[in-house]
C-alpha cells in the first residue's frame, strides 16, 4: 500500500505545532505591557522605559517596543514566564534591537534569569544564566556578548563577534544545542558557530580525580604502554643461541623504530590529560555539569547602562525550535526591515531639503542686511 503524501505546508504546520514557545513578546496590546514587565526599584536612579516605534519605522504598531528614555542611566526591567529546563533540548533566544540614537556607548543585550530572580530588586549583581547581545562603547568595543553561567562562574565566548553599529533594527539569535554546538545569527545569517566546549575555554576546567579514577588511570597507563610495545616487536627476530634464561632473564625482543605519536599516545605511555579528556568525553563529563543546560529558566530582562538613550527592544522569543524562531523572525523583523529603511531615507531627504532652504534663507537674509547697511551708509555720507 502506497504511503500517504503529506503536502509541504502540512509538514511546516506540523513542525510549528511541535515547537515549544516558552516566551514571546511583541508589545501589540498597547500599555498592557506594564502588567507583564516589572521595573526594578533597586535604585531610584534607574532609567525608565516607554513603548515606542521610534522616529522611523516599518510599521507604527508592529515596531513598537521598549525604548530607553533617559541619558546616562542604568536600566533594569524583566518579565517572568513559566519555569522550564532546557536539558536535552535546543534553546533558542531571539529578539530585535534598534539603536536609533546611533549608540556611542551602552548595552543592547538581554539576560535570561532563573525563575527565582527578585524582579523588584533586579540589578547588576543579580545572577543570570545567559547574557546575549550587542555592546558598543567608543571605537574599541563593538561586540556581541555570549556569556554562560557554568559552575558558579560566568564564561564568555573567546571569539570576537562583531555587532551592527547603525541605527536600524537588527535581529539577534542565539542557538544552544544539546550536542554542545552553538550558533550566533544576526539578521538571520550565521556569523559565528562552533563548540561550546572549546569556544568558552571550558576544556581547561578539569574534574578532580577520585581514588578509583586514579587507580583506573594507572591500570590503563600500564595496559596501554604494554599494548604500545607489542605493536613494535620485531617478529622476524629470533632469540640468540647463547641466551640463558635462568642466568640472563627474559630475552628482550628486538624493537622496530616507533613513531613519536599515534592516536595521541606517546611511546613511553599515554598522557594523563589526554586520557582524562577522553574519559570525560566518554562519560559525558561536561554535560553532567549542565554545560549550556539550565534547570530553572523563568525570566528574561534588560539590565544595562546607556550613555545616550533611545534603543528599542522588541520581538522577544524563547523556544526550543530553530525553524519556529526563523519563521518568527521573518514574520516580524523580516516584514518591517525594508519599509523602515525607506522611511529613514525619506526623512533624510526631507531633512537635507530643509537644511538647504534654511541655508538659502540665511544667505538671502545676509545679502539683504548687507544692502541695507550700504544704503544707510550712502545716505549718511550725503547728509554730511
Amino acid at each position: 500500500m502506497a504511503g500517504v503524501r503529506v503536502p509541504l505546508w502540512g509538514i511546516c504546520m506540523l513542525r510549528v505545532a511541535l515547537a515549544t514557545v516558552y516566551f514571546q513578546e511583541e508589545f501589540l496590546d498597547g500599555e498592557h505591557w506594564r502588567n507583564r514587565w516589572v521595573q526594578s526599584t533597586n535604585d531610584s536612579r534607574f532609567g525608565h522605559f516607554r513603548l515606542s516605534s521610534g522616529k522611523f519605522y516599518g510599521h507604527k504598531e508592529k515596531d513598537k517596543g521598549l525604548q530607553t528614555t533617559q541619558n546616562g542611566r542604568f536600566y533594569a526591567i524583566s518579565a517572568r514566564f513559566k519555569p522550564f529546563s532546557n536539558k536535552g533540548k535546543t534553546l533558542v533566544i531571539q529578539y530585535t534591537v534598534k539603536h536609533e540614537q546611533k549608540m556611542d556607548c551602552g548595552g543592547g543585550y538581554i539576560k535570561v534569569f532563573p525563575a527565582d530572580v527578585d524582579q523588584k530588586n533586579l540589578n547588576g549583581k543579580s545572577q543570570y544564566y545567559i547574557m546575549f547581545g550587542p555592546d558598543i562603547c567608543g571605537f574599541d568595543i563593538k561586540k556581541v556578548h555570549v556569556i554562560l553561567h557554568f559552575k558558579n562562574q560566568y564564561h564568555e565566548n573567546k571569539k570576537l563577534i562583531r555587532c551592527k553599529v547603525d541605527g536600524f533594527t537588527h535581529l539577534y539569535t542565539l542557538i544552544l544545542r544539546p550536542d554542545l554546538s552553538y550558533d550566533v545569527k544576526i539578521d538571520g545569517q550565521s556569523i559565528e558557530s562552533g563548540s561550546i566546549e572549546y569556544d568558552w575555554n571550558l576544556t581547561s576546567l578539569k574534574k578532580e580525580t577520585s581514588p578509583a579514577e586514579s587507580k583506573d588511570w594507572e591500570q590503563t597507563k600500564d595496559n596501554k604502554a604494554q599494548d604500545w610495545e607489542k605493536h613494535f616487536l620485531d617478529a622476524s627476530a629470533s632469540k640468540q643461541s647463547d641466551w640463558n634464561g635462568e642466568l640472563d632473564g627474559d630475552w628482550p625482543a628486538s624493537m622496530l623504530q616507533k613513531p613519536p605519536y599515534q592516536d595521541g599516545l606517546k611511546p613511553e605511555g599515554i598522557d594523563k590529560d589526554i586520557w582524562l579528556h577522553h574519559k570525560m568525553k566518554n562519560t559525558n563529563y561536561l554535560t553532567q555539569y549542565d554545560l549550556s543546560e539550565f534547570e530553572n529558566i523563568g525570566a528574561i530582562g534588560l539590565e544595562l547602562w546607556q550613555v545616550r538613550s533611545g534603543t528599542i527592544f522588541d520581538n522577544f522569543l524563547i523556544t526550543d525550535d530553530e525553524e519556529y524562531a526563523d519563521n518568527f523572525g521573518k514574520a516580524t523583523w523580516g516584514e518591517t526591515k525594508g519599509p523602515e529603511r525607506e522611511m529613514d531615507a525619506i526623512q533624510a531627504k526631507e531633512e537635507m531639503k530643509k537644511a538647504r532652504e534654511e541655508e538659502e534663507e540665511e544667505l538671502l537674509s545676509g545679502k539683504m542686511n548687507g544692502r541695507e547697511h550700504y544704503f544707510n551708509r550712502f545716505h549718511r555720507r550725503n547728509e554730511l
